[in-house]
């Protein structure tokens, strides 16, 4: 396969890109797309066997049940980066290695449901969370030590709604190029 398919396989909907301005009105679509997503990412996968869930969507990528998995363990971490944002003067947040989190039995083996599950309460807590913040709060901080960059938390909404989507499309990609849609 070519390096440009497998990118694409990777990145099917683009890496993230920051706009150069964050306004009122994007931060609701973000939200919206955090609000949704749950039971979106539950309707595309629920009805999926265990040969299709462990399906890979890409050529030595995850199988579909690991991103469904690492969908629920890096959107809690995100979770608790906003709550340290908000009570800490830009913590620097802990990092995880996700590739090996993926390894891991459970990410590997165990139902789908519970990390669906945890999904929809994770994100019904951070989108209540989201919806409550002032301008002061949203202006908040954290450091992220593998780039030791600045991550402001209205950057942080998009790149969490961006993540979404980028695996969203991971998995509904493969659903249409194995004819399982």
């Amino acid at each position: 396969m070519k390096s440009q398919d497998l990118e694409q396989l990777r990145y099917p909907i683009g890496k993230f890109t920051a706009p150069d301005t964050i306004t009122g009105e994007l931060l609701t679509q973000w939200i919206t797309i955090l609000e949704e997503f749950p039971q979106q990412l539950e309707n595309l996968v629920a009805w999926l066997n265990q040969e299709q869930l462990d399906t890979r969507y890409r050529p030595e990528g995850w199988t579909l049940r690991q991103v469904v998995h690492h969908v629920s363990d890096s959107h809690h971490h995100s979770y608790i980066r906003f709550k340290w944002a908000l009570t800490e003067e830009k913590p620097v947040i802990k990092a995880y290695n996700e590739a090996l989190w993926a390894e891991l039995h459970d990410t590997k083996t165990a139902p789908i449901g519970m990390s669906l599950e945890h999904l929809k309460v994770v994100h019904h807590k951070l989108v209540y969370l989201l919806k409550g913040l002032s301008e002061t709060e949203w202006s908040r901080s954290f450091i992220h030590p593998e780039t030791q960059s600045e991550i402001p938390l209205k950057l942080n909404v998009g790149i969490y709604a961006w993540h979404c989507n980028h695996h969203y499309a991971h998995i509904e990609n493969t659903l249409k190029r194995n004819g399982w849609n």
